[in-house]
């Protein structure tokens, strides 16, 4: 689906943003960012490339005149348009899928992932990959490669099943290669994975520079993700193959990363990024639209704001307030935020958990709230429990309003919290409840760390610090062929460096 929207101007700076699963078609954090870069930036000229599931996902943004295209690149449902390739076209295809596969499957060769990546890349524009990989050729391929000897697969036995199930897998993570790629300006993916698939090949045809935001760790997400997938091992191997070394070719060939934490930062080096092309830029919220949330609630509350997803790890957080509640009876949680689609059932074992361990009366599932600024003030303490993350908008929002926090110790959330809440293990229960009780057991250390919060927020994560980072480095990077320098921070002097903007 392409929604074209307002008239392109002469002159403009250009951006396509590379999206998955997020802005336009949801809500949630990174869509909040995306529409705050937008919104930010009405001299620029925008277009998105969104992967989503279906393609038939509304845009659930009111997008202004300078964003001009949105394209939805589905994952799921039917198939690109497409015929499969015959005669010498299909002998290069299955030529460059082999290499693909053993570059996935054998150690001693990943080095011919990208040139085989890109390859698959033409033959999408070509309109021939999805339908090569929906064939017969494309499972015997795989059956072949994975039954060499030498490779670790080999001892897993896979089997034909095994074979058919990963090539779907990898036909629909494929797709955003068959979308047409960016031809000027910058590519911004603002995550890793599937969605910087068409700035890759926007940067081998068009020379587009890339850009890279990785809000929480994809790689290290898909890990979590498929530890618990329903797939025999050899099927795994094959798609989290894939995926990392993906992520590896991303940060190799963008011109440019920011991570907005420095945990990302450091998993990011360890997958090959050359740190001199990294700079960190938080996530920053606007003050006055956060503003202190007024008196807390009377009946001791947690508040909890975010989509129902596992990767919010929920069951930690109910398992933590029934041990609140053994020594606060009248304690109460509430959940604020939408379930994704196919998240139902995570839904239903988190409401059967809570009644479980005996606390449905007192832990409500609100779903998406109005105003999300209500959520914070629902609560004497506003919580994080996830088991993973960027640098989470939640908590800085709730830091904003003036409401302590306990949060579990992943990606960024050390950075933005400081020592303005409380930070714990995650899939800790008992610590988390520990937390939890010391804060709701002390008024006055709540108000202190709730006025500490919103302070640390006004001095180091404000919007428009990001929005002004984001636009020197869109107006930028175009006519630079290094990477941009890390700001030099107070005392220290500039390094010049030919080629690069220090000068």
């Amino acid at each position: 689906m392409h929604v074209q929207h307002g008239a392109r101007r002469p002159g403009a700076a250009h951006v396509t943003l590379l999206t998955e699963g997020t802005y336009p078609h949801s809500h949630g954090g990174v869509s909040v960012w995306c529409d705050q870069l937008v919104q930010g930036m009405p001299d620029l000229d925008f277009d998105v490339i969104a992967v989503t599931g279906t393609g038939r996902e509304p845009v659930v943004w009111e997008l202004p005149g300078h964003v001009h295209g949105v394209l939805s690149v589905p994952m799921w449902g039917a198939p690109p348009e497409g015929r499969p390739p015959r005669g010498r076209a299909l002998a290069r295809l299955a030529d460059a899928y082999e290499r693909f596969l053993t570059a996935l499957l054998d150690p001693g060769a990943e080095d011919r992932f990208p040139a085989a990546l890109y390859a698959l890349a033409q033959a999408a524009a070509e309109g021939t990959l999805s339908a090569f990989l929906r064939g017969d050729r494309a499972v015997s391929l795989l059956a072949g490669v994975w039954n060499r000897p030498g490779l670790p697969v080999r001892e897993a036995r896979p089997t034909l099943h095994d074979a058919v199930t990963a090539t779907t897998l990898l036909e629909h993570a494929l797709r955003p290669l068959a979308a047409p790629p960016p031809r000027h300006g910058v590519a911004h993916a603002v995550s890793g994975g599937v969605a910087v698939l068409p700035g890759l090949a926007g940067l081998e045809r068009h020379q587009v520079p890339l850009l890279l935001t990785e809000h929480g760790v994809y790689l290290r997400e898909r890990y979590l993700g498929y530890r618990t997938a329903p797939y025999r091992w050899p099927v795994k191997a094959v798609v989290l193959g894939f995926f990392r070394l993906l992520a590896e070719e991303s940060y190799r060939r963008a011109a440019l990363i920011t991570p907005g934490n420095r945990y990302n930062r450091l998993w990011e080096e360890q997958g090959g990024a050359d740190p001199r092309s990294i700079r960190t830029v938080y996530n920053g919220v606007d003050p006055a639209a956060f503003p202190p949330a007024g008196p807390e609630p009377e009946t001791p509350t947690l508040s909890w704001a975010g989509r129902v997803d596992p990767i919010k790890d929920l069951e930690t957080l109910i398992r933590a307030f029934a041990l609140v509640r053994k020594e606060i009876p009248e304690a109460r949680l509430r959940l604020f935020g939408g379930t994704p689609r196919g998240g139902e059932a995570y839904r239903t074992r988190c409401e059967a958990l809570a009644a479980d361990l005996g606390h449905a009366d007192a832990v409500a599932f609100e779903g998406r709230v109005e105003d999300i600024k209500d959520a914070y003030a629902a609560g004497n303490v506003v919580m994080l429990s996830s088991i993973s993350e960027g640098f989470p908008f939640t908590l800085i929002e709730a830091m904003s309003c003036g409401r302590a926090t306990v949060s579990t110790d992943v990606g960024g959330v050390r950075e933005a919290v400081g020592d303005t809440g409380l930070v714990v293990p995650p899939r800790d229960p008992d610590r988390m409840a520990a937390a939890a009780l010391q804060l709701l057991g002390d008024a006055g250390r709540r108000r202190a760390m709730g006025e500490a919060a919103r302070l640390r927020v006004i001095e180091q994560f404000t919007l428009r610090q990001t929005i002004d980072t984001f636009r020197s480095i869109y107006l930028e990077l175009p006519y630079h062929a290094r990477p941009l320098p890390e700001p030099v921070a107070r005392g220290q002097r500039p390094r010049a460096a030919a080629g690069s903007l220090a000068g």
